[in-house]
């Protein structure tokens, strides 16, 4: 499949996957898969494409299984035996009912399987499985989204398909990390920019309940761009994440005749292929002509307000949706602010931001402007923001020695931003308290420091070394922030909610560096030659803080059947190497007290012994057991 213009990786980064079978087989992507919700029962219908090879005619039919999570088959259907000429393609429909089903939801992703079988003259020439949800989708001009029929607004992240350490070659696991990082901030949609994703991303994203806007790697409807289009389509129509088609970012011909022309064109093979899902094209400009009068929902790149001002005030959506009162609308690109993680002023020389919510370019707005002009406005879809992670390339606003871009909410390594908590303070509904920046300002007694915090109380009371500096309130969709004179000790933010105290949090001033900490992501993983555990590393002073400005040299040992495979550290002007020359030893340099490395299992269980080492600190070590596990056929 075709992809994007930004960096791509190198070399062969996705599976490739060796397919045989008999001449009498289920075709490529040839088993489409959709339900539709009818009170308490769900009717499914199977479409199958059974493909003969040979050069005689043969007479088959197709058996279809619905399969729940414990195993049992609670639906099936079969097709009246027919004739496939030779070397042609043949289509078999069915359907069958699921009665009472647990539908597929962001907080219950329920999945179904659907079992594919082919019979000739009583024997089994193929069998395919295919991942099902059962859910209703529904894009409303007036009142949003809707999932099984209850209003969801979508909070989502635009993100390329690149990881520190390990780049596009990202291991089947990495996925499921990159989703959960997202879901525990409060995310439930996923924008695939700009290209088709790898199909293990779906997966995850089908298993762990994100929404997903599939997106193509450019508009057009040439011979190439419909063929692409249509592999895409064929190959991702049965996943249940899957909401909506993106025909286009940004594209030059969007507000003109010959782009709604184009998008004609493809969206009439959108439909022949997959009739259930709506089609939108993220335009930066020219609403309401061009593409505007032939998509399903109205994709909007940084409209609201922009501006270097900030605060966004979203007229121009007004005007359109005033406009085009029928016409559904999502935000397809929002956010594009600029954060380093864990500096508080910016450096050009070094190439860091602030990451205070203060900087972003001049055509948009900061994440609490764009945020709020999103949330008030409830015929809003809601909005996917640039981006979820950093990502190689695009390093914006400054040139070298930055090699990534600063748009993340989080940073390559997956690492949070300060501005995640913001998120995460209004993206979730359970209580968050974060208070930020640092209390290490050495040198600068006396001096103002800038305090914020991101929290979904009620009131914050601020307080340095025990004595009160005052109490805010909190405004939906906002922060609370202060000025206050630096002295070494602790800061301390209590968060109250109906006037009663329900979570407190503190900065402490760390001392020197003296010793180091490992965090497994997983602590058990499978033996099977591809499972990876994600293992931060933090540099603490001696009575165990955190040391926020450490930039320690650390040195990775493993021993027993385990490997690394990459390691970062989420600093945007690092030039040090992801890929370590050994498999049993890497160097990186912490940025701003953390690190990370990657380590995959080989095929054999045991222990693997992590080892983390830096001049003149404590060492630290860590166990990851190789359990046990099922290996994949490979050549």
């Amino acid at each position: 499949l075709g992809e994007g213009w930004f960096y791509e990786g190198a070399g062969i980064y996705r599976h490739v996957w060796l397919a045989k079978t008999d001449p009498l087989h289920v075709a490529q992507w040839g088993t489409f898969v959709r339900s539709e919700v009818r009170g308490q029962t769900a009717v499914v219908y199977i479409s199958t494409e059974v493909e003969n090879d040979a050069d005689q005619d043969r007479t088959c039919r197709v058996l279809s299984q619905i399969v729940n999570d414990e195993g049992r088959v609670i639906a099936s259907a079969q097709t009246r035996p027919a004739t496939t000429p030779a070397w042609t393609t043949y289509k078999f429909e069915s359907q069958t009912n699921v009665s009472h089903p647990s539908l597929w939801s962001v907080d219950h992703p329920n999945l179904y399987r659907a079992i594919t079988t082919i019979e000739s003259n009583g024997v089994v020439t193929d069998r395919e499985e295919t991942t099902l949800g059962i859910r209703k989708v529904r894009f409303d001009a007036g009142k949003g989204f809707f999932l099984n029929d209850q209003p969801v607004k979508i909070k989502g992240t635009c993100n390329h398909q690149d990881h520190a350490g390990v780049g596009s070659a990202l291991p089947d696991r990495i996925q499921d990390f990159r989703i959960e990082r997202l879901k525990e901030m409060g995310s439930n949609a996923y924008r695939t920019s700009h290209n088709p994703p790898t199909p293990e991303l779906l997966d995850a994203c089908d298993r762990l309940g994100m929404l997903v806007m599939d997106e193509t790697r450019m508009m057009s409807s040439n011979p190439e761009g419909l063929s692409q289009l249509e592999r895409l389509f064929r190959r991702d129509r049965n996943h249940p994440s899957v909401i909506i088609w993106s025909l286009g970012n940004e594209e030059r011909e969007q507000g003109t005749e010959r782009g709604a022309r184009i998008v004609t064109t493809m969206k009439r093979l959108t439909k022949s292929l997959d009739p259930t899902r709506p089609v939108t094209i993220a335009m930066n400009g020219a609403w309401g002509r061009g593409v505007t009068n032939v998509v399903d929902v109205m994709g909007f790149n940084y409209a609201g307000g922009g501006g270097q001002g900030g605060a966004g005030t979203g007229k121009n959506i007004d005007d359109f949706h005033a406009k085009f009162p029928k016409l559904p609308t999502v935000g397809s690109e929002m956010g594009s602010e600029y954060f380093t993680r864990g500096i508080y002023a910016d450096d050009k020389a070094k190439g860091y931001v602030s990451a205070y919510d203060v900087n972003h370019p001049g055509y948009t707005t900061t994440t609490e402007g764009w945020w709020k002009v999103f949330a008030a406005r409830p015929f809003l879809s809601g909005a996917f923001n640039w981006t979820g992670f950093d990502y190689r390339g695009e390093p914006s606003p400054y040139p070298w020695p930055c090699i990534s871009s600063h748009f993340g909410i989080l940073d390559t390594c997956g690492f949070p931003k300060d501005i995640f908590y913001y998120y995460q303070s209004w993206w979730r509904t359970e209580p968050v308290l974060h208070l930020f920046p640092h209390w290490n300002w050495s040198g600068q007694e006396g001096q103002e420091i800038v305090v914020w915090c991101f929290t979904n109380l009620d009131r914050v009371e601020l307080l340095l070394n025990g004595a009160s500096i005052g109490s805010k309130t909190v405004e939906q969709n906002s922060h609370v922030e202060w000025k206050v004179k630096f002295a070494p000790g602790v800061i301390e933010a209590r968060g109250s909610k109906n006037g009663r105290v329900v979570l407190t949090t503190k900065r402490e001033t760390a001392g020197a560096p003296a010793r180091l900490a490992l965090r497994p992501d997983r602590a058990r993983i499978s033996a099977n030659g591809e499972d990876v555990s994600v293992i931060a590393l933090e540099v603490l002073d001696a009575r165990g803080l955190p040391v926020p400005t450490a930039a320690n040299e650390i040195t990775f040992k493993i021993g027993g059947p385990g490997r690394v495979i990459g390691v970062g550290n989420g600093d945007p002007s690092c030039h040090e190497a992801d890929k370590p020359s050994s498999v049993t030893e890497a160097r990186r340099s912490a940025f701003n007290g953390l690190a990370m490395v990657i380590v995959q299992a080989l095929k054999r269980p045991g222990e693997i012994r992590i080892e983390a080492q830096s001049a003149g600190l404590e060492t630290a070590s860590r166990v990851v057991t190789a359990q046990s596990g099922t290996m994949r056929p490979a050549i």
